[in-house]
């Protein structure tokens, strides 16, 4: 057996959310083929190692080069010269584009790189900054290839920052649906008990600004029907979300528990699913959702309109905002028949179009082509 590929994760982040779960997922599917190194821009953020299965070989990188800060040439060299201790490099997001910079600006014995841009945070969820699109456009050049999960973020990386067709690859998020379609453990929710005549509403998120968590506390706020919110995550945003359910008066009917692994084990014991994000681009919780077989409410950010099925786009509100949400919201929880029929339909789809295998073996082609090296993360 040859070496393993010697793999360096520069993350903007390494708390467990859409683009760290897919990390880990392709970081489980290499197996022993591949070690990997990783980098967090926030040193603390590293909720998503839980995820990481036994026997992965992996290290969290201790006094790496700074991700972020003010541009310099000394720290873009240390970068550098830091990267190219590896086989391969792969960077995610805004908060790792300095990694992709500093291939540019010292490009000699530098390893192949492939940048990934899942979304945008709260700071350019109404619109993208000029000067980190220009910043974009330079550094993404250096780049062996460009990977997104939307087709929204596809046509932004083409016309905003101006990438060749060849250099931008768009490989949609997957899951493994058919652990989805089992039955949920019961007790995998700590605090939640299932009423038969309450209708658990479920997201599942980072407590984060961008995904305007008060905001779907508000919707539920309005509803007519029983219902338990139960709202799976862990962030700087706990307090808002917990103050918004106590001014309604639902602190009752919230449950958060906190980061939850393996969601396959918990996400059928929601009734819908719900988002209320200013960004998204192509959620892994929708994907989760759809194969458990459960309606999904949304605001139309991203790609969650073209993901889920056609009998679920009139829950897809045409604007953002919590009143749209909750109108979404009071169809379905006034309709078990409904509510099953849609999420059928999202099964269906789910299962035909977003299997992790088909992610899986696009991504590994594309790396091994980076590395020049076929076959080498081959199971």
């Amino acid at each position: 057996m040859s070496q393993p590929v010697n793999i360096l994760h520069l993350h903007s982040s390494f708390s467990l959310g859409g683009k760290e779960a897919r990390a880990v997922r392709l970081m489980n599917a290499w197996g022993t083929r591949a070690r990997h190194t990783i980098v967090s821009g926030v040193p603390d953020a590293l909720g998503a190692r839980a995820a990481i299965a036994r026997g992965i070989n992996y290290e969290i990188a201790q006094d790496p080069p700074a991700l972020t800060g003010r541009p310099s040439v000394a720290r873009y060299e240390a970068l550098a010269r830091y990267m190219r201790r590896f086989d391969l490099v792969l960077t995610y997001n805004w908060g790792a584009i300095d990694g992709v910079m500093a291939r540019r600006v010292f490009a000699k014995g530098a390893p192949p790189l492939i940048h990934h841009e899942d979304g945008f945070n709260a700071d350019e969820a109404a619109g993208l900054k000029i000067e980190r699109n220009i910043y974009r456009r330079m550094a993404l050049g250096a780049a062996d290839a460009l990977v997104v999960p939307s087709e929204v973020l596809e046509a932004i990386a083409l016309t905003t920052w101006k990438q060749p067709r060849a250099r931008v690859h768009r490989i949609a998020n997957g899951i493994p649906t058919a652990l989805y379609a089992g039955k949920p453990e019961l007790k995998a929710i700590p605090g939640l008990v299932r009423n038969r005549q309450e209708v658990v509403i479920g997201a599942l998120a980072g407590l984060r600004e961008v995904k305007d968590l008060p905001v779907l506390v508000r919707a539920c706020g309005g509803l007519a029907g029983k219902f338990r919110l139960v709202i799976v995550g862990e962030g700087p945003e706990r307090d808002r979300i917990n103050a918004a359910a106590a001014a309604l008066g639902i602190a009752d009917r919230l449950v958060m528990p906190g980061f939850l692994d393996r969601p396959h084990r918990f996400m059928g014991l929601f009734d819908v699913v719900a988002l209320s994000s200013k960004s998204e681009q192509f959620p892994i919780s929708v994907v989760e959702g759809m194969a458990a077989g459960l309606p999904i409410v949304s605001p139309p950010v991203g790609d969650v309109a073209r993901m889920v099925a056609a009998e679920n786009a009139p829950f897809i509100t045409a604007k953002p905002g919590e009143v749209k949400l909750r109108d979404a919201l009071e169809a379905l929880v006034a309709d078990s028949d409904l509510r099953r029929r849609v999420g059928a339909a999202n099964q269906a789809k789910a299962r035909g179009e977003f299997d992790e295998q088909v992610m899986i073996e696009r991504y590994r082609t594309l790396y091994e082509g980076a590395m020049r090296r076929p076959g080498v993360l081959a199971v």
